[in-house]
């Protein structure tokens, strides 16, 4: 029966995740009952991964604009002047639940479709990053995920040729049943090359260009859009394909292409592929199109339109093309060995029309599809029910540690400290020859080709804070991220991120969702640190056997800053001996959600620390001049962990110990207070340092010395470098040893 014929059901209308009110909407928005390609079309349109329907009401709150944005959120990715004349345009997306179902596939998919997002605007991919989060290590399917992940991420992003810089892990109960794989790239683009996708001109060519279109990935979005079941395997064959050398031919074809004047619009297939790319053009340019489906190019037999609509085939993109130029664009792009077809026209009816096989098989107003999707503002559970909610343990009585030395090493082999070296290795992060800070530091930073200005990138969260309090953990993971670019010595610029929660239609979930947007929101203003692009990833939830609930709250950040001169840049790792060790921001005490705590006396208890965002400016700023002034010689920010954890992690990277002098209570060593970095200086320096930070008002005490190859606690306690790198490099090889 054909998509045209079929007869709309109730339960069709429940398969395609549209609600009966939805689909009252529809009935309304056309005058009459949908067709199933028409269905289908509203499906993943209205689809929470498209539409952001639960969270679009609460993003308009954030700040998205300032003196260095040039395209905020609404566009493919956000775009930021770094001067002389060129951009940064960059961008983090999810591919959670593909990345469950085939940790491979999904992982490489989420690489590629961010990296067009980046490069459909007219930007060179410069970097990739990411943001992991995964179960229980000991869970039965964690070293497959954790394997696949990292193998499909390595192996799509060294083969486009594009570096993976760096990025986080962190491993808790709650991601048992659904992991998270956060993708963030970058590009540089000249300013007066930044390309946009409203279409425009009547009459003007739609040309399809890349890899044919195949039956993989229908009703991706859609699957993105809802929680795991016990039937998660069986949603294999929603997740997309990708070949990372199709993808470097078609980003090279591209940007030969935008050389010339030939473009009027362009956007990327990502999810729902030929509709969303299609929909969005149409709509933002006010105009309409008419398609013709026989014309798209395919590589399976008897497609039907619907199946082309929905499919999310990798490696694809969607343009208008000014009159006239279609031999010069298919000349271009037949030298690269891509697909290249007319599918269409602009109109300006302000519908979508598709033609298949002479019929008509579509004909729907666009602005209900995009502008007119539902916006619902759920309910959220006030602070105080959310608190009991989540009941979170008092902390009570901090207990006591009877071997700071044990402690250090349990916490050096802990999952979320212990070295990533075992991941970044196998990604190719020198490719380009322009990484300058490879993975490992605080952030990565690449030099803008040709040039000696470097972007600096960092991606963050502390998703046990945000649990434990929405509003702080929004806060902190914005601040964090701020931390981490300034302690290289970069201004920080703009932000994009990744909204990774659970189930909307829950009121404890919208606490967590609204707590973490306004604590983002706030941190944004105060840092001057702008959300320029984003995106939301809701119903991360499981019901499958063996997994979790709902994940913890997960706002990933992605930051990125500039720095002047890469010449004038900061490492973590120790450089000389006899030098002091300073504590910028005073010692430590808080020990409530800390890792120490979590690891060492299986709690997670208590508040989470807040976030001074007036301290946090002031200590960036204070990092930053000491750095660009090359007052020292290595800087740290001090995150999980606390001031001791940060110390070892700068001993391990330089191969140079230190005597500590810090005490040796807990919340002394591990305490998780923030705004605060190490430093490291001469003696003369460390005293101009100390002289400067009094006129500002600002805290720095003496942490301690570097000297010879251990860390010293106390005069009888010294634990040698060669035991605690063995601690710290361990867990990742002795993880994933075994048989897969």
């Amino acid at each position: 029966m054909s998509s045209t014929a079929t007869q709309i059901t109730p339960e069709i209308v429940a398969e395609h995740g549209l609600s009966p009110e939805e689909y009252d909407r529809v009935l309304k928005a056309i005058g009459r009952e949908p067709n199933l390609t028409e269905l289908g079309i509203f499906s993943v349109m209205w689809s929470e991964h498209c539409s952001y329907k639960s969270s679009k009401i609460h993003l308009m709150k954030l700040p998205t604009t300032g003196p260095q944005v040039i395209c905020g959120p609404g566009e493919n990715a956000g775009v930021v002047d770094i001067g002389d004349g060129q951009a940064a345009i960059f961008k983090m997306e999810s591919h959670n639940h593909p990345s469950y179902i085939e940790p491979y596939q999904g992982a490489a998919t989420g690489v590629g479709g961010i990296l067009r997002d980046v490069f459909t605007m007219g930007a060179r991919p410069i970097a990739n990053m990411n943001a992991l989060r995964f179960g229980r290590p000991d869970h039965p399917k964690m070293r497959h995920l954790i394997s696949g992940v990292v193998r499909g991420i390595g192996g799509y992003g060294n083969c486009v040729g594009v570096p993976t810089v760096g990025g986080e892990v962190n491993f808790h109960r709650a991601y048992d049943g659904n992991i998270l794989v956060n993708a963030m790239t970058v590009g540089i683009a000249d300013t007066d090359k930044i390309f946009y996708s409203a279409a425009s001109g009547v009459g003007n060519p739609i040309v399809y260009v890349g890899s044919r279109t195949g039956r993989d990935g229908i009703h991706g979005a859609t699957m993105a859009s809802a929680d795991f079941g016990d039937d998660a395997d069986a949603k294999r064959p929603t997740v997309q394909v990708g070949d990372p050398f199709t993808e470097k031919l078609l980003i090279e074809a591209c940007l030969e292409l935008m050389a010339s004047d030939a473009i009027v619009a362009i956007q990327d297939m990502g999810a729902a592929g030929l509709t969303s790319s299609s929909v969005e053009m149409a709509s933002k340019g006010g105009v309409g199109l008419h398609l013709k489906m026989d014309d798209v190019p395919q590589r399976e037999t008897g497609m039907t339109a619907y199946e082309m609509m929905l499919s999310e085939s990798q490696e694809r993109m969607l343009m208008v093309l000014k009159p006239g130029r279609e031999d010069f664009a298919q000349a271009i792009f037949r030298k690269w060995e891509l697909d290249f077809a007319v599918i269409g026209h602009v109109t300006d009816t302000g519908r979508m029309v598709l033609e298949h096989k002479g019929e008509i098989v579509c004909d729907i107003p666009l602005a209900p599809l995009a502008d007119d999707a539902p916006l619902y503002d759920r309910p959220a559970m006030a602070k105080a029910d959310y608190q009991v909610w989540a009941a979170v343990q008092p902390l009570g009585d901090i207990p006591q540690s009877t071997d700071i030395g044990a402690d250090l090493i349990k916490l050096m082999a802990s999952p979320d400290i212990a070295s990533r070296r075992w991941i970044w290795e196998q990604y190719d992060h020198m490719v380009g020859a322009d990484t300058v800070q490879r993975p490992g530091g605080d952030a990565a930073v690449v030099r803008v080709h040709g040039s000696n200005k470097g972007i600096a990138i960092s991606t963050d969260c502390t998703p046990r804070y945000c649990y434990a309090d929405p509003y702080e953990g929004g806060k902190q993971a914005i601040a964090e991220c701020y931390r981490n670019l300034s302690a290289v010595g970069a201004t920080p610029l703009a932000v994009t991120n990744c909204l990774n929660f659970a189930n909307p239609q829950r009121p404890e979930i919208m606490a967590q969702l609204t707590g973490c947007l306004e604590g983002m929101g706030d941190a944004c203003r105060a840092l001057d640190f702008p959300i320029v692009s984003g995106n939301v990833s809701l119903y991360n939830e499981s019901k499958a056997t063996g997994g979790g609930s709902a994940i913890l709250p997960t706002p990933a950040i992605g930051g990125i800053g500039l720095l002047a001169d890469v010449d004038v840049m900061a490492t973590v790792a120790f450089k000389n001996e006899e030098e002091q060790l300073l504590l910028i921001g005073g010692e430590s005490g808080h020990l409530g959600q800390s890792i120490w705590l979590r690891e060492v006396h299986g709690l997670e208890a208590g508040d989470a620390p807040s976030v001074d965002l007036t301290q946090e400016r002031k200590h960036a700023n204070f990092v930053c001049s000491l750095i660009t002034d090359g007052l020292v010689s290595a800087v740290h920010d001090v995150s999980d962990g606390g001031p001791l954890v940060a110390a070892t992690e700068m001993a391990l990277a330089g191969g140079i110990g230190f005597v500590s002098l810090l005490g040796l209570t807990a919340g002394e060593a591990f305490g998780e207070d923030q705004g605060r970095y190490i430093v490291t200086a001469t003696n003369d320096n460390a005293a101009r340092i100390r002289r400067s930070a009094e006129e500002a008002g600002i805290v720095v005490v003496q942490a301690g010395y570097t000297f010879g190859s251990a860390v010293v606690l106390d005069k009888s306690y010294s634990i040698p470098l060669t035991d605690l790198r063995t601690a710290h490099e361990g867990f990742f090889p002795k993880l994933m040893d075994s048989e897969l």
